[in-house]
């Protein structure tokens, strides 16, 4: 089930201003930027870079994901391992808001997310 329009419209707001703190500046963005995606009940955060093969092309980098669950009323944290596969993050794999999910990225105690 997906988020309703009031709720995206609250994530979108939420997430919009995590990211604008957190963009390089604006002579550096075209070689590196940061966005984000809402699909069905998942927040997508990534790094927005030109191909390194093609540099009319873009690639995206995850950075991290946060998925809604309805029936448990919490936010799965999760990270892009190496294997390109979403790990959940172990130091707190599940939080009760949006806004705690930002603040978890923010802190990233194991730099699983930025590094």
């Amino acid at each position: 089930m997906t988020l309703s329009e009031f709720e995206i419209r609250r994530c979108e707001k939420l997430v919009a201003e995590f990211i604008s703190k957190r963009r390089p500046p604006p002579h550096i963005r075209p070689q590196l930027d940061l966005a984000f995606r809402i699909n069905g009940q998942s927040i997508e955060i990534f790094e927005v870079r030109p191909d390194w093969r093609d540099k009319n092309r873009t690639l995206e980098q995850p950075v991290a994901k946060a998925t809604y669950n309805k029936r448990k009323l919490n936010w799965k944290i999760l990270w892009q391992r190496a294997d390109l596969k979403w790990h959940s993050y172990q130091p707190r794999p599940e939080v009760t808001s949006v806004e705690e999910f930002l603040d978890v990225v923010e802190h990233d105690e194991y730099g699983c997310f930025f590094g």
